[in-house]
């Protein structure tokens, strides 16, 4: 996906399971991070409150295909900054990523 709005953003890592995504983020320290909440090992909103424990400015995005609204509370709680409901269009991930940023 290209779009003009958005900055060159550069991928620097991609975890199969919450434990992995941890790792990597403490590893690379990176400015955004997009993750679903159901993950093996350790879940989206777990590995939410890990991360911001590590950073408490990381810009995490939760997407998930949960659209229950309390899971979304609790991890935007643990220090998720959005969230994005599955599935979305380029437009909303876009729109989400900037407002991330901004």
């Amino acid at each position: 996906m290209s779009d003009p709005r958005l900055p060159s953003l550069m991928i620097v890592g991609m975890a199969r399971n919450g434990a992995e995504a941890l790792e990597l983020f403490s590893q690379t320290q990176p400015d955004l991070v997009t993750m679903d909440l159901t993950m093996p090992e350790m879940d989206g909103v777990e590995c939410t409150e890990s991360m911001t424990h590590l950073n408490a400015d990381a810009g995490i995005l939760v997407v998930s295909a949960l659209s229950d609204k309390a899971t979304a509370i609790k991890a935007l709680k643990k220090g998720a900054k959005g969230f994005l409901y599955k599935p979305f269009t380029d437009e909303q991930l876009v729109n989400a990523l900037l407002e991330m940023m901004s």
